[in-house]
């Protein structure tokens, strides 16, 4: 990283390279302009909080196909059962390139962000009307939320939390030399950065309609105090100090801005910038066309291409006991939302819940759409051993195939869903699974999540918001609702989204060498699909896409999955990433 990083800073005497995002933020930037002749003014500083941004949107940051793979959400493309991935195989290393690249990137965007706010201070005195004032607060707040939100993903991923911390700019070789710093520190820096940001940040910077949709597209994209909340809330979560984090999260609840919106919404280009975002990373296809699909400064990302089958790599696929959990969602059959009429006048419940259809693509769902295909089965073809796909992040509901993109997506990617927020809290309630005390309240958050998709609620209707509704009348117990959390509600619901929010779910837990030996020993084989094929006026079989259940005696060995990772897992070795050979063999206070 510091190599990197002092070739892309110190080389240049410290150049400023700034990419303006339509998406973010209106401002024309300035291009290599030294430091001794910026940060003169509020346009220098929004300015250079736009490189913030465009940082954040940097793949390598989020790094979604090597988390997901890391987690027990996916396999990581074609040629089951073999694969050599380092990160599904749990064989990765210091040297690995998800370690590093992320680790540069988040420290690029730190270093972006104390630039900003070193700017700022320097002309603080210059803020002599409310109007400046006000506008310096809020660029002030916005660089250290996200200076925050980056060393709480370092702290959260790499080595137990003990980084590299830098509260200052550095400008030289010696000033990037610094040690590692104890994680308690870390964690007590990011925290007061966040605290601010909350302080400091409105709770929104657009207004929405009935819907949930933006009425306006000016600051679409800023962030708020809702994701400082959020994210603040998150950190006490990850160290079991539920009663912490219940605190940030019913803040975010009892603000009334944030409702579950439609789930189809949460996915695709539809529906971006809803009511349900807390986070929200904008992309644009139609911006800076002439940028190559790797560029650190374009404004798209490959998603599209890591999980569709149809003109895409197809690179990471839902695991099997995912798509089986997601085939067994039980859906709510008194719901109108689940009723299918067909062309003859028949009723019938739709094939899969609405968050399976539109979270993944399986071969038997026939209420959807997919890419050219008015059934999902005439997609794609299923073939190689593949049951199902992600539908998220990629544009099955506007292309025909991905093959038209040349590799670039403008699909936003959902950093923090209010559902997400429903569910943490809603953990908080049963205190992890101790607390029978709070299971009925639990349960009416978990259930305001389940209704938006249509699903059979859980517990008892008497006392529900919803008591017309289906229920599975289960009485359950602290124990056992925190059990469906875990392997049921949040992987369903939040599946490949956010900042690695599964692999940090199972680590905080402690389920993760469990699951994966618990999924290991797990059998499957798989059917045939018949189908009458509309695009070409015959009929179709899809040989092997039908995923299903099996035992020890007819189990198909192509379905077995995470045999070598429950292995090769260790807690102390793959639980966190390791501080990258980049920084050791760069950084003399750390080698």
């Amino acid at each position: 990283m510091k190599i990197n990083i002092l070739k892309y800073i110190v080389a240049a005497s410290v150049l400023l390279s700034f990419s303006s995002c339509d998406d973010y933020l209106t401002e024309v930037n300035p291009n290599e302009i030294s430091t001794e002749s910026y940060w003169l003014d509020l346009s220098d500083c929004n300015n250079g909080l736009t490189s913030v941004y465009n940082q954040f949107r940097n793949p390598n940051l989020m790094s979604v196909p090597e988390e997901t793979k890391r987690s027990d959400l996916a396999f990581p493309g074609w040629g089951r059962p073999n694969t050599s991935d380092v990160y599904y195989l749990q064989t990765f290393t210091a040297s690995s390139g998800g370690a590093n690249n992320k680790w540069e990137n988040l420290y690029k965007g730190i270093f972006r962000a104390n630039q900003v706010i070193k700017g700022l201070n320097g002309i603080e005195a210059d803020m002599t009307t409310t109007d400046k004032k006000e506008q310096w607060v809020q660029l002030n707040a916005q660089a250290r939320f996200f200076r925050g939100l980056f060393y709480f993903y370092l702290h959260s991923s790499y080595n137990n939390g003990n980084v590299i911390l830098y509260d200052f700019v550095p400008e030289s070789e010696a000033d990037f030399n610094q040690p590692l710093t104890d994680a308690a520190i870390i964690k007590e820096f990011f925290r007061a950065d966040l605290e601010y940001a909350l302080d400091n940040l409105p709770s929104a910077w657009t207004k929405y309609d009935a819907l949930g949709t933006p009425d306006n597209n000016s600051n679409l994209g800023r962030v708020t105090a809702g994701a400082a909340a959020t994210v603040l809330g998150k950190s006490y979560l990850y160290e079991k100090n539920y009663e912490g984090a219940a605190f940030y999260f019913k803040q975010v609840i009892d603000k009334g801005i944030y409702q579950l919106v439609d789930v189809a919404d949460n996915f695709t280009t539809q529906g971006e910038f809803n009511n349900e975002s807390i986070l929200e990373i904008a992309y644009n296809a139609a911006l800076k066309i002439d940028e190559s699909e790797w560029s650190a400064e374009g404004t798209t990302n490959t998603y599209h291409m890591q999980f569709s089958p149809v003109g895409g790599w197809r690179s990471v696929y839902p695991s099997n006991w995912l798509l089986m959990a997601y085939m067994e969602d039980p859906m709510d059959p008194s719901d109108p939302r689940n009723i299918v009429t067909e062309e003859d006048g028949t009723k019938r419940l739709r094939t899969f819940s609405l968050r399976t259809s539109y979270s993944v693509a399986l071969v038997e769902d026939k209420d959807m759409t997919y890419y050219e295909g008015n059934v999902t089965a005439d997609g794609t073809a299923f073939n190689n051993g593949e049951p199902g796909y992600w539908r998220k992040m990629t544009n099955w509901d506007i292309l025909n195939t991905e093959k038209v993109t040349n590799n670039k997506s403008g699909i936003n990617f959902r950093v923090i869903r209010y559902a997400d927020v429903l569910l943490m809290y809603a953990e908080c309630l049963i205190k992890g699974g101790t607390d029978n005390g709070g299971v009925t309240e639990a349960l009416k958050y978990i259930n305001k999540v389940r209704y938006r998709s249509a699903l059979m609620l859980l517990g008892p209707s008497a006392g529900s918001e919803n008591s017309t509704s289906t229920h599975n009348d289960v009485t359950y117990t602290a124990q056992s609702l925190m059990d469906h959390i875990m392997y049921k509600e949040r992987p369903l619901e939040l599946s490949a989204e956010g900042y690695a929010i599964r692999q940090l779910d199972m680590r905080r837990w402690g389920i993760t060498k469990a699951r994966l030996t618990d999924l290991a020993s797990r059998y499957y084989k798989r059917g045939d699909y018949k189908f009458y094929s509309e695009l070409q006026s015959k009929d179709i079989t899809r040989w092997g896409s039908v995923l299903q259940h099996a035992t020890s005696a007819d189990f198909d060995y192509k379905s077995m999955d995470y045999v070598q990772s429950a292995v090769n897992y260790n807690e102390a070795t793959h639980a966190y990433w390791p501080i990258p050979t980049s920084e050791t063999t760069a950084n003399s206070e750390v080698n």
